[in-house]
Order: structure tokens, then C-alpha cells, then sequence
């Protein structure tokens, strides 16, 4: 544990000392992000520690904060979290020191090296709480971390808009959060953790704490419908910061729900269902809605409500085999869940860093104004083109891995008796859409950006980004590969930390793990060879040519022979026959000047998809609760005697109601 608080306080030191160096861009960005990489190397042996069969580490010290001590633990489930902070985090610091160098002069860069380290040493602290005080002050530190890094271009409106978004509901999310603790401490002194006397709750009552934990957490996480800042806050903030969120905060929320939930012991059936319900909807949902962006960043966004969707279907999946008793099923479930945190954070991180890469050098984001980057970013388009292949869970890659031992538990779930098999079947039918959704997505996304011909002069002007921003994609890609490729070794990762989740017993989980494993074996083996005959190829072909003069001409373009960025695809009209399938869902508005006469000038077609549930269900009622609060107004007349009376009956109050 000495190393974990020796990196807690390098991180806040370093921080620190970044903001006092604000006169000197180049010593704060260097004094920031290197002091998270240190700290992030440092953090890393402990959590590798516990994982690795190593015993648990604990500290605890009181203090006078009523219901609260400074209790930590780390535990493999802890730790397993832990790898995503860490290793995403010492990317982006790399990252985001070339990639803030745009900003050196024109804004201070010491305030947005001390949020961006608060923010990794919070989301440490989030998973090691085991004390609801201060399990939450991490949590609200966290928030405001973000928040100011959302808003670092404070001068743009949409920036300022995003931010004020994402803290109303991450504040929301926060009050169920208290709620949930404050039920789970009745009767305790404490808000430890090991003192919640959860077993003899009634049942509706930890009905009512699985509802609490859903919104609270969820909020974070992104669930449908409560992912509304997510495609306002991630595009906003810089694409470093983009990466983590996106990458690692928002499993905060799965983290704090798979931990509260373990507290609760035999869970209801019903639960199961509930999250492949909200997986189903923010899986399909969520990349639908991608489908239909044409702001890059906004597009991963979406993404990213789509792959917590995918998780909690593997969670659902693995609840459900919990309740029905299927240890196999649930194995899977969670294996592929939990290992699903792991490879969102990959390429979700590697993803970020591409679209970084291109609008750091283009100053866009629009997808419809790039084209033909590929041959003026071929290391960008490689590595933005594996993370599309492992978002879109395509083999040998380690979105498959993880999509996969989902499928495999729904499959053993669904040829299981029982009523779980409609549920299971679900599972299997909307994995399939989504991994088809999110292909078409990506073709669109990668087609339209890196191949063709450039479409404005942000796309003739791109250029391959410096090494710094380099070096943190290629890693992540290589991660990619690694994981997709070593798939037995990454899920055994999992041996210690599925107890902890699932309940169920070492013995156990062990007995179920060699079936659960075995078919990746034969999986890796095939990937492996095809690999292997591709570079065989490849080599072949360059022996075959050498010595030999290569002529290079246009492919057979039946007709498009002189192109012209006018005649190649846009996002809409690309994305157009599935968003119309889904148009019921989308509300897609659509705009279309149509060529007439034999010989039309010029054409267009638009479209444009808001949020219907930003549109239809939040802005009303945040609407609504204004206009009923802004009745309240009378109150506030300006005159401190009167503030000061109602502090006084306030406080009179409160003694009344304590001496009762």
C-alpha cells in the first residue's frame, strides 16, 4: 500500500507544482505529465501485485469527518480497475504534453495539468474507498476534475454549455449516490463498507438500493437515458482528456456498481434482466446514434454509450447465471464484461488520439470536410483503423475476445432450461446488430476521413503529428493486437477478481474456467496462422517485385477517371439507408436539394439527428423545474438580516428535531 499513497501523492505534488510553473508552458507540461507517467508506473507494481495471486493490501486511519475514515483497500477487483487508470493515464499525459503544445502562450496550461492529475488521483482513490465519505469526496473531486477540463476552451460557448451539462448530471447521479449510502449506513456508525449489515435488509428494501446504485452509477457510466453529457462533454474537452473520460472515468460508474452490488449477497432474478435491458438499449441505441454523427469526437461518444452497453449485457448475462444457478454462465458473463472494461479503454483510448491526431493537424472535426488523410497520416490511419476493427469486435482483436465469451455465456444460457433463455437470446440477437451497427459505422467513419481525395483544404493541409502523439497510439494498437492475440493469458487475469464480483467461490471458478477458455485456444491458434499466410503473402510479393520496375495507375474507375471531392460520399448520404431503417428510433431531420434537368449544377443533401432524448425527455424537464424554481425568487431579496434569520430557524430546527 506504500506505493499506492507514494503515487496518490506524487500525482497531487506534481499537479501542484505544474500550476506554479504556469510562466513556463514547457516546465508545466513537463512537470505534469511526467509526474503522472512516474506515478502511474509506481501504482502499477501493487495492482499487478494483487492481481498475480498476491494477499490484499489495507490501510486505514481515522479522522474527525463524522461517518468517516480514511479506509482504503486493495483487492483484485481494485486493482483490476486500477490497470486502465494506469496505463491510459501515462498515454494520455504522453499525448496530451505534444498534443497542449498548440496552447503554449495563448493559455495558462498549469490549471489543466493540476484537473487532469486530480482527475487520475481521484479515479485511484474511487476504487480503493472502502468508507462512503470519502468513497464519495473522490467521487464529487473527480466531477469537478472534469468539469474544468471540459471547459478549458471557456471562450467557446459549446465548451461552456458542455461543461454546465455534464455537472448538472453528474451532480444528479451524485444525489442518488448519497441516498444509496445513506440507506446502506441505517443503524451504523460508520459509513465503512464492512459495516454494512446488508443480509437482513428486507427485499424491497434492496430493491430500492439496486434502483439507487442503477442511476447513480449509471449516470456516470452513460446508461441510456442518462448519457445526455456525454456527446457534449467528450468533444468539448481536449482529446487527451477525451481519451480518459471516455476511456476510464465513465467505468468508475460500472466499478462502483459491480462493488456496491457484491455487498448485497442473493440478488433477485429480475436484476439480471434490468441490465441486459439498459445493455440492449444503450448498446443499439448508442450506435445508432453514432451512426448518424458527423463530429468525430461526437461519434466516439457515442460509442462509448455504445460499449457500456455491451458490458452490462455481459454483467446481466452473468447475473442471471448467478441467480439461476448456472456458475459456467455466469463466469462467462462477468469475464467478458469485466475484460470488456479493459479493451474499451484500448481502443476506445486509441480512438481519441486519432481523432486528436487529425483535427490537431486539420482544425476540424467534421467528418464531411476531410478525405485522403491516410496518405498524409499513414501511421494515424493504421492505428485509428486497428481500433476500428476492435471496436467493431472483429477477430483477431480485443474487442472480439470480450464480445465473445458474452456470446459463448448467452449461448450456454440459452441451451440451458429455464425462463432465462428469452434473455439469452436477446443477449446473442442484439450483439449481433450492434457488431453490424458499429461496423458500418466505422467503415463509414475511416472511409470518409482516411481514403478518397481531400474534400477541403483542412484535409490537403494534414501531416503526420510528432512522435509524442505517435508512440501512446502505436502502444495502444499494439495493445490491441496483444490482447486479441494472447486472449487465453488476458482472461486469466480474471481468476482473482471474479470472486469478488460474482460471489462465488476460488474452487469454483477454477472448475468452470478450462471450458470457458479452452475454445479462445483454438480461436488464437487460427488467428495466429492467418496472420502468419498474410505475412507470407506480403513477403512473397515483395521478393516477386524486387528488381523489377512498378508502374502505379489509377484503378478501373468506370468513369472516375478525373475525381473530384464533390463526387465522392458524405457521412449522411453513406450513413442514410441505416438511419433510415432505424428512422423511428432516430427522428433523423433531412434536408435534400435534388439535381434536376439533364445537366444539374450542383446537389446536396443533409442531415442532421439530435438526441431525442435530450430533445424530448431532459431539456423539458429541466425547463419545467426552472420555471416552478424561478417562483422560489422572493426569497432571494438581497437583505442579509433576513439570510441570517433563516439560518437561525434553521438551525433551531434542527435542535428541536435532535432533542425530540
Amino acid at each position: 500500500m506504500n506505493l499506492i499513497l507514494l503515487s496518490l501523492g506524487l500525482l497531487c505534488l506534481s499537479g501542484f507544482a505544474a500550476l506554479v510553473t504556469s510562466a513556463s508552458p514547457r516546465w508545466t507540461s513537463r512537470l505534469g505529465s511526467w509526474g503522472v507517467i512516474l506515478s502511474c508506473v509506481i501504482g502499477l507494481v501493487p495492482a499487478v501485485k494483487v492481481l498475480g495471486d498476491g494477499p490484499a493490501q489495507f490501510f486505514k486511519i481515522p479522522w474527525g469527518i463524522p461517518l468517516g475514515s480514511f479506509d482504503i483497500a486493495l483487492d483484485a477487483l481494485s486493482a483490476f480497475f486500477l490497470l486502465p487508470v494506469f496505463v491510459l493515464s501515462a498515454l494520455a499525459a504522453l499525448y496530451g504534453q505534444t498534443y497542449m503544445a498548440a496552447w503554449a502562450g495563448k493559455k495558462p496550461l498549469g490549471p489543466v495539468w493540476l484537473f487532469f492529475n486530480l482527475l487520475v488521483a481521484s479515479m485511484v482513490v474511487v476504487t480503493l474507498s472502502r468508507n462512503g465519505i470519502l468513497f464519495l469526496m473522490a467521487w464529487e473531486i473527480m466531477t469537478l476534475a472534469s468539469f474544468f477540463l471540459v471547459t478549458f476552451e471557456d471562450e467557446r460557448a459549446g465548451s461552456r454549455r458542455a461543461g454546465w451539462i455534464y455537472l448538472v448530471a453528474a451532480h444528479i447521479g451524485t444525489a442518488f449516490l448519497l441516498a444509496l449510502f445513506v440507506m446502506l449506513s441505517h443503524g451504523n456508525p460508520s459509513l465503512d463498507f464492512d459495516r454494512f449489515n446488508l443480509p437482513a435488509m428486507p427485499e424491497y428494501v434492496k430493491g430500492i438500493l439496486l434502483i439507487l446504485a442503477v442511476i447513480g452509477f449509471g449516470t456516470k457510466a452513460g446508461f441510456i437515458p442518462l448519457h445526455v453529457w456525454l456527446p457534449e462533454a467528450h468533444p468539448a474537452a481536449p482529446s487527451h482528456v477525451s481519451s480518459l473520460m471516455s476511456g476510464v472515468m465513465i467505468k468508475m460508474g460500472i466499478y462502483g456498481l459491480v462493488r456496491m452490488v457484491s455487498y448485497l449477497g442473493v440478488l433477485p432474478v429480475w436484476w439480471g434482466w434490468l441490465l441486459i435491458g439498459i445493455g440492449l438499449s444503450s448498446g443499439i441505441l448508442g450506435v445508432l446514434f453514432a451512426l448518424a454523427q458527423h463530429d468525430l469526437k461526437r461519434l466516439l461518444a457515442y460509442h462509448s454509450v455504445e460499449n457500456i452497453g455491451i458490458i452490462a449485457l455481459g454483467l446481466g448475462v452473468g447475473y442471471l447465471g448467478l441467480a439461476y444457478q448456472l456458475p459456467l454462465v455466469a463466469v462467462l458473463g462477468f469475464a467478458g464484461g469485466l475484460l470488456h472494461v479493459i479493451n474499451h479503454a484500448l481502443f476506445k483510448g486509441l480512438l481519441f488520439f486519432g481523432a486528436g491526431a487529425v483535427a490537431h493537424v486539420t482544425g476540424t472535426r467534421e467528418i464531411d470536410s476531410l478525405g485522403g488523410c491516410l496518405k498524409r497520416m499513414p501511421w494515424t490511419g493504421v492505428t485509428f483503423l486497428i481500433g476500428a476493427a476492435a471496436i467493431a469486435g472483429l477477430p483477431p482483436l480485443n474487442g472480439f475476445v470480450s464480445e465473445f465469451l458474452i456470446y459463448f455465456g448467452a449461448f450456454r444460457g440459452a441451451s440451458s432450461d429455464g425462463s432465462q433463455a428469452l434473455a439469452m437470446l436477446a443477449v446473442i440477437g442484439g450483439l449481433a446488430l450492434i457488431g453490424g451497427l458499429a461496423s458500418a459505422c466505422f467503415a463509414k467513419a475511416f472511409g470518409i476521413i482516411f481514403l478518397g481525395e481531400p474534400r477541403t483544404d483542412h484535409a490537403r493541409a494534414a501531416h503526420e503529428v510528432p512522435y509524442g502523439m505517435r508512440i501512446p497510439m502505436a502502444l495502444l494498437a499494439a495493445g490491441c493486437v496483444g490482447v486479441g492475440l494472447g486472449a487465453p493469458l488476458a482472461v486469466k487475469i480474471l481468476i482473482q477478481v471474479l470472486p469478488v464480483a460474482t460471489g462465488l467461490s476460488l474452487p469454483v471458478i477454477r472448475g468452470v474456467f478450462p471450458e470457458a477458455v479452452h475454445p479462445l485456444n483454438f480461436i488464437v491458434l487460427l488467428s495466429a496462422v492467418l496472420i502468419a499466410l498474410a505475412f507470407f503473402i506480403f513477403l512473397l510479393r515483395h521478393a516477386m517485385l524486387t528488381g523489377r520496375h512498378v508502374q502505379k495507375a489509377g484503378t478501373w474507375d468506370c468513369g472516375y477517371a478525373k475525381p473530384g471531392a464533390r463526387m465522392q460520399y458524405t457521412a449522411s448520404s453513406f450513413a442514410d439507408p441505416l438511419t433510415g431503417f432505424f428512422g423511428f428510433f432516430l427522428r433523423t431531420r433531412r434536408h435534400l436539394d435534388a439535381p434536376s434537368g439533364f445537366f444539374p449544377k450542383e446537389a446536396a443533401f443533409e442531415t442532421k439527428t439530435p438526441d431525442i432524448f435530450m430533445e424530448n425527455l431532459h431539456r423539458p424537464a429541466v425547463e419545467k423545474i426552472y420555471a416552478g424554481l424561478s417562483k422560489l425568487r422572493w426569497f432571494q431579496h438581497g437583505r442579509l438580516q433576513l439570510y441570517i434569520l433563516y439560518i437561525v430557524i434553521t438551525l433551531l430546527a434542527l435542535l428541536v428535531w435532535k432533542m425530540r
